[in-house]
């Protein structure tokens, strides 16, 4: 006779194993696949623990970054196996309940990429636990509120970076991780090395799957960030959906770039590899695209995700010198533009595959394996979604509109909550659906292009203007690094699209090149999409961007509106199609 834990084991495993079997087979994954029902399930005692006993030699986690053990291409590698890493977890679980850290507690995670995020988060969600990831770049004004609107019980810092807190989280478990600095660990802060052999937990009742595991704070584009809820399925189960976009498999040597603190890092560093029983590959070092293209070779990288500024980042370099072992290559964060995607076809004969989803879900539109990839779409609504495309004004479902997911029957990956704010809640889960904020049109086929953030499109002369197929545009010029577009208060039109531009290496921020730029996008957009007016950005700053790395095209909206009423920003040097009559 089975045990209850064994049973929910053998759910999650149908399910993942129903997605592998039919990982170039979406029609039959979404035909076939169903989120398996779980009254109790805990991702570390019912999956992971499982899994390091059926493989423990493997490697779950394999760190590559600068140190003092380096080998001869300068990069320092650490290994950990899926049984080291289980047991470790299991020791940070035990001396964390010796320091009164009891299930529901909410635990702030202020970490790098380091062996310890990994521990914690397994040890937290085994003990149930509450895990809020932080980026390591918060001020410590974004740390008191981190800690009071998270209602932090312990904080965990790396040394250097346990000094910002000050007097924050001062009634709190604090716990420092030594790090790279040399710094001594503040007093009041207790050391992580203490928990090295400790006692290993003893095995606790099972976690409900509607119980808390993780608190977001969004990364705030447009407003103060939120605080979203998922629970001991919606993340850890749900990135089943991610496993399949990705097209992971058991035998995969996984590496994507994130940062550790935001929702993508548990996406594709954490849940999505670990429930293939893959391996997941960090690199931890300074960022230069030439040594992140060593690392996927010397690794024998199989898997790649990065967000679009990467891409455009690897696209500069000579791709066909790198001798890699890469399967499957795909894109989030925001949608990467189709010119990246055909330099990196050419030279590769490999498909950069986008995905969308959200902080709030997992990935919910995608181009699996072995579909057909439809330039500038987003794919087709993954395995365990239902997506409507719902009209902003009337609220009547078509082929443009909002992406709103269905949420009868409601998909399990979909957050529980605004933490603190049942009237966001409901606001975001109004008429039967999530709505995500997000605009996108469907062809005849079920495919979804990715129009815009609602806030983000804008009206020029009555026409609507999406400022990321503008931005796909401009992207195809090669002076062009980073594009935003934004709407230029206009007396006659209302609005009519500016370019903000980071230059690619080797052009100047000259007349000849606004020229050139000008002339490529009038080349290639409709009269009625036509960018009027073009900025260079500063070479060193670039264009704003939030901490998690999406461009802030609120603030270069307001500096625009600025530099038309004649406000702070009027001096603001900018290029119009006036400025060169050989355009005419």
């Amino acid at each position: 006779m089975s045990s209850p834990a064994a049973d929910r084991t053998r759910a999650f495993r149908d399910a993942r194993d129903l997605l592998l079997a039919h990982r170039e087979d979406l029609d039959a994954a979404r035909r076939e696949f169903r989120w398996p029902r779980l009254e109790h399930f805990n991702w570390a005692t019912d999956w992971f623990d499982r899994l390091a006993g059926e493989q423990p030699a493997k490697t779950a986690l394999w760190l590559v970054e600068d140190g003092p053990d380096s080998d001869a291409s300068g990069l320092a590698h650490t290994k950990v196996s899926y049984a080291d890493m289980a047991r470790r977890s299991r020791e940070v679980a035990g001396w964390l309940w010796a320091q009164q850290v009891r299930p529901g507690d909410r635990v702030l995670l202020v970490l790098g990429n380091v062996v310890p995020l990994w521990e914690l988060i397994l040890a937290c969600t085994r003990m149930g636990a509450v895990i809020i990831p932080a980026t390591t770049l918060l001020t410590r004004a974004d740390l008191a509120d981190r800690v009071e609107r998270g209602a932090v019980r312990v904080a965990v810092a790396a040394v250097s970076d346990a000094r910002r807190f000050g007097d924050v989280a001062a009634d709190c478990v604090r716990i420092a991780v030594p790090d790279s600095s040399g710094e001594q660990r503040p007093d009041g802060w207790l050391a992580y090395g203490d928990s090295d052999g400790h006692a290993e937990l003893e095995p606790l009742p099972p976690t409900r799957s509607d119980d808390p595991l993780l608190l977001y704070f969004t990364s705030g584009t447009t407003a103060q960030p939120k605080l979203v809820t998922h629970t001991h399925v919606s993340y850890p189960v749900g990135h089943l959906s991610t496993m399949y976009w990705i097209g992971l498999q058991p035998t995969d040597v996984h590496l994507n770039m994130s940062s550790s603190g935001w929702a993508k890092h548990a996406w594709s560093c954490v849940f999505a590899p670990w429930n293939a029983g893959a391996t997941v590959v960090v690199y931890n070092s300074r960022f230069t695209a030439a040594a992140l293209l060593k690392v996927l070779v010397e690794c024998g990288v199989t898997t790649f995700c990065a967000p679009p500024t990467v891409w455009r980042m690897l696209v500069q370099e000579d791709l066909s010198s790198y001798d890699h072992a890469l399967r499957e290559l795909v894109a989030a964060g925001e949608p990467l533009n189709p010119e990246v995607i055909d330099k990196v076809r050419a030279v590769w004969d490999r498909t950069v595959r986008d995905g969308y989803g959200q902080t709030e879900t997992t990935a919910q539109i995608g181009n699996p394996p072995g579909q057909q990839v439809r330039t500038g779409a987003m794919g087709r609504p993954l395995p365990g979604y239902e997506i409507a495309l719902v009209d902003p004004v009337s609220g009547e479902p078509g082929d443009d509109g909002e992406v709103c997911v269905e949420l009868s029957p409601r998909p399990l990956p979909v957050m529980a909550g605004y933490a603190g704010d049942d009237e966001l809640t409901a606001e975001a889960m109004r008429g039967g659906v999530y709505h995500t904020g997000d605009l996108a049109s469907r062809d005849p086929d079920g495919y979804l292009t990715y129009v815009g953030r609602a806030d983000d499109v804008f009206k020029a002369s009555d026409y609507r203007i999406s400022p990321f197929e503008l931005e796909s545009v401009l992207m195809g010029h090669p002076a062009v690094a980073e594009a935003a577009v934004v709407p230029s208060p206009h007396p006659v039109r209302a609005a009519v699209p500016k370019a903000v531009v980071s230059l690619a290496a080797g052009h100047a921020p000259d007349r000849d090149t606004a020229l050139s730029i000008l002339r490529h996008a009038r080349e290639h957009l409709s009269p009625y999409q036509r960018v009027r007016l073009l900025e260079f950005a500063d070479p060193d700053d670039g264009l704003p961007k939030t901490i998690s790395g999406k461009i802030r095209r609120v603030e270069l909206r307001a500096a625009e509106a600025g530099r038309v009423s004649g406000g702070p920003d009027a001096d603001s040097s900018t290029w119009a199609e006036s400025d060169f009559p050989e355009l005419t």
